[in-house]
């Protein structure tokens, strides 16, 4: 039964939508025990990531933008201009941001989007795994979740937890 007393309003309002967050990240935080350790921590704070390779003459040749946030990193954006595509240089931009983040961060996983016509392939090149298929995202195409765990520098290679299912 809905309540008649609510009025409902849907006008875009920044004020109330930053009143949303402050008040979801408050419930969240009391209802976790993991998200209240994260607070007051440096890995509470999203932080900026970001990696650029200008060709010879300061133009933009390829770049990543993300962040990193409770030791991961988030690839938002990676994009490799076409005449420079298929020399390596979208793996050494992802190579740096993920050095990045696992040295300078401390960050032990990343998570990024991608569409089936962009770059999945290019990315479980990279060691990334698929994690999440949403077909139809927009109509028509197929966006990607993918993750990677960032290994320790001589560690082994992380397990997985028992009665995962072996990769196809």
């Amino acid at each position: 039964m809905v309540c008649r007393m609510f009025r409902i309003e849907t006008e875009v309002d920044k004020e109330r939508r930053d009143l949303l967050r402050t008040r979801l990240m408050e419930t969240n935080t009391a209802a976790s025990p993991v998200l209240r350790a994260l607070r007051g921590t440096p890995a509470e704070r999203e932080v900026p990531l970001q990696v650029w390779a200008l060709d010879a003459a300061g133009e933009l040749a390829g770049g990543l933008a993300g962040h990193t946030w409770a030791a991961w990193l988030h690839v938002d954006y990676l994009w490799v201009d076409g005449r420079r595509r298929g020399a390596g240089l979208g793996s050494r931009l992802l190579a740096e941001a993920e050095r990045m983040a696992r040295e300078e961060r401390g960050c032990t996983a990343a998570r990024l989007e991608t569409w089936d016509f962009q770059a999945p392939e290019f990315y479980k090149k990279q060691g990334y795994d698929v994690v999440c298929v949403i077909p139809d995202y927009p109509p028509g195409i197929t966006e990607y979740t993918l993750t990677k765990r960032f290994g320790r520098p001589g560690a082994p290679p992380p397990t997985e937890p028992p009665g995962t299912p072996a990769a196809p």
